[in-house]
């Protein structure tokens, strides 16, 4: 299987969060994105984040996680694809949002398996929807992201109009033993009180 570079989207101004950064949010003793790290190297060679304040990242994350920012700022999730891609050492990149805290290493396997079928990328299809961040994307993809970006695009579902890619269903993901909760995020507050009260 090819190795893999593992990427975590920070940006965003965390308006619903009341300013605090999502990544920063204590789950089980650690912060989200230690976690996140944590998870994905156990399938992921190269740990990269994107952020367009690394200060907060910098103190809690181990010297081997590349912290990179935007070339296109404020151009959203689309932007620090397009810088993930631009940076990552591998063919392969597992992309996901700082706000995901059940983050899948057996779905992005079946993923990249999927991809290695001859896609561009491979998405899961959860709950009638297209999960883009949780996907697996090959850096070739980084020609289209530049050409969207210079045309001032910020949309996520934007690339998927320009890349070969194949989704994952819900039902293989379920009979391959996926818990299908990977795909939550924690948009507000409440979400994440609400996380805590299931005694994470």
């Amino acid at each position: 299987m090819d190795m893999l570079t593992g990427v975590i989207l920070a940006g965003g101004a965390n308006r619903r969060m009341k300013g605090e950064l999502k990544g920063l949010l204590p789950l089980g003793g650690q912060p989200l994105i230690v976690r996140q790290v944590a998870c994905m190297s156990q399938l992921c060679d190269e740990m990269i984040v994107v952020t367009n304040d690394p200060n907060p990242y910098l103190r809690i994350l181990d010297r081997s996680v590349r912290i990179i920012t935007d070339f296109f700022a404020d151009h959203g999730p689309l932007g620090g694809m397009h810088a993930a891609l631009s940076l990552a050492k591998n063919p392969s990149v597992w992309i996901v949002g700082c706000d995901m805290p059940f983050i899948s290493c057996k779905a992005a396997e079946l993923l990249l398996q999927r991809k290695q079928d001859g896609f561009e990328a491979a998405i899961p299809f959860v709950g009638g929807e297209l999960q883009i961040l949780h996907g697996i994307y090959d850096r070739i993809c980084l020609s289209h992201l530049s050409k969207l970006l210079e045309k001032g695009e910020n949309t996520v579902s934007s690339l998927l109009g320009h890349v070969f890619w194949s989704e994952l269903a819900d039902s293989y993901l379920r009979e391959n033993g996926v818990p299908l909760n990977f795909i939550s995020k924690i948009k507000t507050v409440d979400d994440y009180e609400a996380l805590l009260q299931l005694g994470l």
